[in-house]
């Protein structure tokens, strides 16, 4: 419910708060949408990681459900995060795509965790399964936090905003933007958590009727 009313106030307010004449212009209200994607995939991929370093050291079965839903979501909201991305891209910069270390590098994170669940997929024994995929998630991750965070960083320029001068930064937002970015973040992060749940929780009744 939370979620909800925090999602239906940013979709609402997005579209009706002023945004400064910067020259991303009208095409910042994707800030609320495209970057709260991200920051949900970003805490859904962290719980899948932490998740799967509990199973290696419990294998409990519950540890490795939490670990791979969490990856479905999070991977869900990095591919709609693109798509809203592409779309902020066709606006700002004529093309839905452009050759950036950034853009790239997002690319190769989603493509990562696809093989993951490719990997899963591919193992029939359930042990095994939980077993490769929790050691492929840990390497998943770090590799994704080199191609997101770090890669881009040493390549050098980029045209993606993010900059320490980009004014689409929460730090350089006008308290107007600021109300409506913060609640935003939270309902994204609040509704991918509840749609692993329900994953979970649908996978737990799933796996009690095939017993």
């Amino acid at each position: 419910m939370l979620s909800g009313a925090l999602l239906l106030y940013a979709v609402v307010s997005g579209f009706l708060v002023e945004v400064p004449d910067t020259m991303i212009r009208e095409t910042m209200r994707n800030l609320f949408y495209h970057v709260g994607m991200w920051f949900g995939m970003f805490i859904l991929l962290t719980i899948g990681f932490i998740y799967s370093i509990r199973y290696l050291l419990k294998f409990r079965e519950e540890e490795d459900l939490v670990a791979v839903e969490s990856v479905n979501v999070g991977l869900l909201f990095g591919i709609l995060g693109i798509l809203t991305g592409m779309v902020w891209a066709s606006f700002t910069w004529g093309s839905p795509w452009v050759k950036d270390p950034k853009l790239n590098g997002a690319a190769l994170g989603i493509f990562i965790y696809l093989a993951y669940l490719i990997l899963r997929g591919s193992i029939g024994d359930l042990h095994k399964k939980a077993k490769v995929s929790a050691v492929y998630n840990i390497l998943a991750y770090v590799l994704w936090i080199v191609f997101v965070m770090i890669m881009p960083r040493m390549a050098g320029e980029s045209i993606h905003p993010g900059k320490d001068t980009s004014p689409v930064l929460p730090m350089h937002l006008e308290p107007s933007l600021r109300i409506v970015f913060y609640p935003a973040m939270l309902g994204w992060i609040l509704l991918g958590i509840w749609i692993m749940n329900l994953r979970v929780r649908f996978r737990r009744i799933r796996m009690a009727l095939e017993e």
